[in-house]
């Protein structure tokens, strides 16, 4: 049956992409792919044409997040799952405390527990749906937590741990499904990362840091410690924060990026800028994302996942539904139509709807798809 709904035309969002990343890429970047064919496409980084896009990049995103005098934007290869070992290499000196309640936060976590030059980390554990910040804890160094659990689209508060600062510990945030898409005050952290697949519109592969005075002198000092048995730790060049530095201050990157991810980056980050920063991008994400709330509070059928509405993402939206009603048929019918990655957090294992609303998705195209979750539903009943 699934096969043989066709949704109207007239119903259909102008575009189908609500992947909570990859995410939706704009026309207008990948016209800037095309623009810059001739000149950056195939042209060595370390070079003026691409440094330039660079620089334009960190001073762009200095200006979106307001960062604080002395904070730096820094960048490299290998997306925010090569920054959680980066961290554990240059920025935990010897024990962490984590704040775990998903897939993602849990990610840093295990990366703290495998390293064997680290002390094992304390975990404060949260039930998927909800957040779970950790708590002061003696002899540890970092905080870590995640501003947004993509997994199960649950947003956290971003602020330093009582006390946390008096014993010299820093604060790292995983902001990679909630940077451009929430509201951050980044002087509450030392490292607050991500990766641009998500609301900045681009490709993977690429890690960006928002770091401050603290977070570079511990990286300084961290890579030139003494391990747990005494020898120096050993940070290899890739997962060297002062080296990454060091390479951003020079507007380029260690390794070879993708140019193409830093052209449509550079051209995400003047769009929103260019809009009114970030006030202009978390009010729209919140307008798509209460769009779905409120026609999911309404629904026979559908509800949030996560109940405490202060917790609900305005990146990715969650919403159950009825057992009776399958998501995996309602996600196919969907796909069918043009209407693509809904789907669930495949570890997660819910009978569940996963949209995300970053900032290049159009709130009317959130409003349409909602109708033709409705129009799917009606007729797979039938």
């Amino acid at each position: 049956m699934a096969n043989t709904i066709v949704i109207p035309s007239s119903m259909l969002p102008e575009d189908g992409r609500f992947g909570s990343g990859p995410s939706k890429i704009r026309i207008e970047q990948v016209h800037a792919l095309d623009a810059g064919a001739k000149t950056l496409l195939g042209t060595s980084h370390r070079q003026a044409p691409v440094r330039q896009l660079v620089a334009s990049i960190r001073e762009g995103l200095s200006d979106f997040f307001h960062a604080p005098e002395g904070y730096e934007i820094a960048l490299g290869n290998g997306g925010a799952s090569a920054f959680w070992d980066m961290a554990c290499a240059s920025l935990i000196a010897r024990r962490a405390a984590f704040g775990t309640y998903g897939s993602f936060s849990a990610k840093f976590a295990k990366s703290a527990a495998s390293a064997p030059f680290l002390e094992a980390p304390v975990r404060y554990d949260g039930e998927p749906g909800t957040y779970r910040l950790p708590e002061y804890t003696e002899d540890v160094d970092a905080y870590c937590w995640a501003h947004n659990e993509t997994s199960t689209g649950v947003a956290a508060p971003v602020r330093r741990v009582a006390g946390s600062v008096e014993q010299d510990a820093i604060t790292l945030i995983d902001g990679t499904s909630a940077a451009g898409a929430l509201p951050v005050d980044v002087s509450q952290t030392d490292a607050y990362y991500f990766s641009p697949q998500k609301a900045f519109g681009s490709d993977g592969g690429l890690w960006i840091a928002v770091l401050s005075p603290a977070a570079i002198e511990r990286a300084a000092s961290v890579e030139h410690s003494a391990t747990l048995d005494g020898a120096r730790r050993w940070v290899p060049p890739f997962l060297s924060l002062t080296t990454a530095i060091e390479n951003s201050r020079k507007d380029q990157t260690l390794n070879t990026p993708s140019v193409a991810t830093l052209i449509m980056l550079e051209n995400q980050v003047r769009w929103l800028n260019d809009n009114g920063g970030m006030d202009w991008a978390t009010a729209r994400c919140a307008k798509s994302a209460s769009i779905i709330y409120d026609w999911a509070e309404r629904s026979e059928y559908a509800r949030p996942f996560v109940a405490d509405p202060d917790a609900r993402s305005h990146a990715v939206v969650t919403i159950d539904l009825d057992d009776a009603v399958s998501a995996n048929q309602v996600v196919a019918v969907l796909r069918d139509n043009g209407i693509v990655d809904t789907s669930g957090y495949r570890k997660l294992g819910r009978n569940q709807l996963r949209i995300g609303v970053f900032p290049s998705v159009e709130p009317s195209d959130v409003a349409a798809l909602t109708a033709c979750v409705d129009y799917v539903v009606e007729r797979l009943a039938d």
